[in-house]
């Protein structure tokens, strides 16, 4: 039986249309729809705990940016189809006109899409773009990763179950890439991690290019003789070097990813 109320998440699309810009898929989701449950709050104190909105939304995305709630992708019950539009168990190929839902479909995250080499890693809960055989699950990081990484990688333990540092999206579940650095930490994007202040890439071909800079770039005379105590951010060691306004170059391992660690001297026979 088709649906008669398209006034949701559905709003706008026409029949047959499919997918939206996060997958390809030829069903809508249907969120779990509870009635009102009285539930403890604290002793002797109940509450109600809300329902869910059961509406009809291409994904768990689409409709996680127009409500107020998320959606359960595990306790998804029902899809509609596309074409047809019945209304009906989650299942890959509609059971009324045969339109395949997604080329790929787990029937535990309820994934939908296009064929990706996706697999569904149990370790992690979710499913993966692979191909599988490319990428391991690192049981102390809790995550999978590529092969090349395996016994290369500083082990974090549960490192992706937090919040990116610079975009603050979740990065266990999140769609895009995250970057292991040589720290151990996960980013999506940015050239020092935030958390420990290594460089994220191998920056020396910048470190070079840098001392050409610093070479053409001579201080003011005043500033020529003072030198500053540093600490370097990528091997930890200190030292003390020239003040350059562009950067001081650590002098154990030439990174130029440095702090100032104490305050600026001039050499006594300069002064």
């Amino acid at each position: 039986m088709a649906a008669t109320a398209r006034e949701d998440g559905a709003s706008g699309r026409e029949r047959g249309q499919r997918g939206c810009e996060h997958y390809d898929r030829g069903c809508l989701l249907k969120d779990t729809f509870s009635t009102w449950n009285w539930v403890p709050l604290e002793e002797n104190v109940f509450g109600k705990a809300a329902p869910c909105c059961d509406k009809l939304y291409t994904c768990r995305l689409c409709h996680d940016n127009n409500e107020d709630h998320q959606l359960d992708r595990f306790k998804v019950k029902e899809v509609q189809c596309i074409n047809c539009e019945k209304i009906q168990h989650a299942q890959q190929t509609c059971e009324e006109c045969s339109t395949l839902f997604g080329e790929y479909y787990c029937d535990i995250c309820h994934l939908f899409d296009k064929d990706k080499k996706q697999y569904h890693c149990e370790n992690c809960g979710i499913c993966r773009i692979g191909p599988k055989e490319d990428f391991f699950h690192c049981l102390k990081c809790n995550l999978c990763l590529a092969m090349n990484l395996q016994g290369r990688h500083k082990c974090i333990e549960n490192v992706s179950r937090q919040n990116c540092p610079i975009c603050l999206e979740d990065i266990h579940t999140s769609r895009v890439v995250a970057h292991v650095l040589p720290c151990g930490h996960l980013l999506h994007r940015g050239y020092r991690c935030p958390l420990c202040m290594h460089s994220a890439l191998d920056m020396t071909r910048y470190w070079r290019q840098l001392d050409d800079e610093v070479a053409q770039t001579p201080m003011p005379s005043e500033y020529q003789n003072m030198t500053v105590d540093i600490l370097c951010n990528d091997c930890n060691g200190r030292s003390t070097v020239q003040f350059h306004i562009l950067g001081m170059k650590c002098k154990i391992c030439e990174s130029y990813n440095t702090a100032q660690a104490g305050g600026r001297r001039i050499s006594q026979d300069q002064q």
